[in-house]
C-alpha cells in the first residue's frame, strides 16, 4: 500500500494543471527528470536519482507513467498513487553499461507505447539529472518525435503552495530553529567546525515537536574566520579561534519540503564594522518583508533592500529572495522566481521564498534570512528567531 502524504484530489490537481500547461505549448508528452518534480506529479521518494529516472505525462492518459531501475520499482509502489500498470522498470544492465545500453533505449520503448513516438515531447533539459547523453539518446530512439525545452514548465506549477504543503514547511521551521540554536550551542573558540556541523545534523534528524525531520538537499553551510565572504563554504577540521564570525546557513526538511535559516555569530567580542553590518542587513531584510504583499513585483521586494544599503553607500548585486520548499540535492529552490532587479513575477498568495540578503566582503561577511510565505496581509516568517548578530565565547 502506497503510503503518499498527500490526499490523491492534490495529485489530481497537479495533474490537471500540468496537462494544461502541456497543451498551451502544444506538447502531446512531458519527460520529467528533476527529481523535485517526480515527487511533485506522482508522489515518488527516494535516493535513486544518480541513475536514470523519469515521470511521463501525456494528455491521452490519465496517470502519469514512472520509469526507472527495475530495484527501484518497488520504490514507487510504496511511495506513488501509481497503478501497477502505470510503473515501468528497465533492467539493471542498463546501469553504467559496457553493453550500448542506455535507460533512455528503455524511456524512448515507453514512450513509443504511450503513442508518442512522432509527438511533440517535452524534456527538462537544464535539469540537474537529465544528461547530454540521455538527450541525444532519446533523439535517437525516437528520430520521428520533436524534442521541446519545458525545463520548468512543473517547477512554475509548484510555485504557489497548498496548505498542506505549508504545514510541511512550518514543520521544517520548527526543526530548522532546533538547529540553530544547536549550532550557536556547540560554536566557541576551541571547537572543530565538524562538532557544530554534527550537532546541526542531530537535530535535523532528530526533528521537533514529535515529529522526525529529513535530509535537507543541501548541506549546512558554515564559512568562518576570513572565509565569511565566501557563502558556500561547508565545514572542516578548523577550530574556531577567538575573532572569528561563522555564518550559519542550514534547513529543516519535513516530507522533503524545507524551511532555511541563516544567522551568524561571531567568537568574542565583535568589531564595530561586523556589528554595523549586521544591523545593516536586519534593517535591510525587514524593509525587503514589509513590502512583501499580492499585486507586488519581486523587483520592488528588492528595491525596499536596495534603498536601506544604499543609505550606508554598500551596493549588492546579487539577488536577495528566490522561490523554494520542495527539493532534493542539489538544490531547496525552485528555478523560478528572484528578487532582483528585472524581475517582474507578481507576488500571489501562498508563494514562498527564502529571503537571504547577505552582505559579503573580503575580509568577513553576514548573514541573516527568513523563509517565509506570501499572504494577503503581507509576509508570514515560518520561524520564530531572533534577528541579531549571535556571540560566543
Amino acid at each position: 500500500m502506497a503510503q503518499t502524504i498527500f490526499d490523491r484530489t492534490e495529485f489530481d490537481s497537479r495533474l490537471e494543471r500540468t496537462k494544461e500547461r502541456m497543451r498551451e505549448e502544444d506538447l502531446d508528452a512531458l519527460v520529467v527528470s528533476d527529481p523535485a518534480n517526480m515527487n511533485y506529479l506522482a508522489g515518488y521518494e527516494g535516493w535513486s536519482f544518480y541513475v536514470h529516472q523519469a515521470v511521463v505525462v501525456t494528455t491521452n492518459h490519465d496517470e502519469p507513467v514512472w520509469v526507472g531501475r527495475d530495484q527501484d520499482a518497488n520504490g514507487a509502489r510504496a511511495t506513488t498513487w501509481l497503478d501497477e500498470e502505470s510503473i515501468h522498470a528497465y533492467s539493471d544492465d542498463h546501469v553504467h553499461s559496457p553493453y550500448d545500453l542506455h535507460p533512455m533505449d528503455y524511456l524512448g520503448e515507453v514512450l513509443e507505447d504511450l503513442d508518442v513516438k512522432d509527438g511533440h515531447i517535452g524534456v527538462e533539459m537544464d535539469a540537474y539529472y537529465f544528461t547530454a547523453k540521455a538527450y541525444t539518446r532519446l533523439q535517437k530512439n525516437l528520430p520521428e518525435a520533436t524534442f521541446e525545452d519545458a525545463t520548468l514548465l512543473v517547477n512554475w506549477l509548484r510555485i504557489k503552495k497548498s496548505e498542506r504543503e505549508l504545514e510541511y514547511m512550518r514543520e521544517a521551521a520548527r526543526i530548522s530553529e532546533e538547529a540553530m540554536v544547536a549550532a550557536l550551542d556547540t560554536i566557541e573558540a576551541g571547537v572543530p567546525e565538524y562538532e557544530a556541523a554534527a550537532a546541526i545534523y542531530d537535530a535535523l534528524i532528530h526533528g521537533a515537536d514529535g515529529f522526525g525531520g529529513d535530509y535537507p538537499a543541501i548541506v549546512p553551510l558554515m564559512p568562518s574566520g576570513d572565509h565569511t565572504g565566501t557563502p558556500h563554504l561547508t565545514w572542516t577540521d578548523r577550530k574556531f579561534e577567538e575573532g572569528d564570525p561563522i555564518i550559519i546557513e542550514l534547513s529543516g526538511c519535513r516530507h522533503r519540503y524545507h524551511s532555511p535559516l541563516a544567522r551568524t555569530t561571531f567568537v568574542g567580542d565583535p568589531p564595530k564594522a561586523v556589528q554595523e553590518t549586521a544591523d545593516i542587513v536586519v534593517e535591510g531584510l525587514e524593509a525587503a518583508l514589509d513590502t512583501v504583499e499580492p499585486g507586488v513585483t519581486c523587483e520592488e521586494v528588492e528595491k525596499a533592500w536596495r534603498n536601506v544599503i544604499q543609505q550606508y553607500d554598500i551596493e549588492k548585486e546579487d539577488r536577495i529572495a528566490y522561490a523554494m520548499g520542495l527539493g532534493y540535492p542539489p538544490d531547496w529552490g525552485e528555478h523560478t522566481a528572484s528578487m532582483r532587479p528585472g524581475d517582474e513575477t507578481i507576488l500571489e498568495e501562498n508563494m514562498t521564498f527564502h529571503m537571504i540578503p547577505g552582505l559579503w566582503f573580503d575580509d568577513f561577511g553576514v548573514e541573516m534570512s527568513e523563509t517565509f510565505r506570501v499572504t494577503t496581509n503581507g509576509a508570514e516568517v515560518l520561524a520564530e528567531f531572533p534577528r541579531e548578530l549571535f556571540t560566543a565565547r
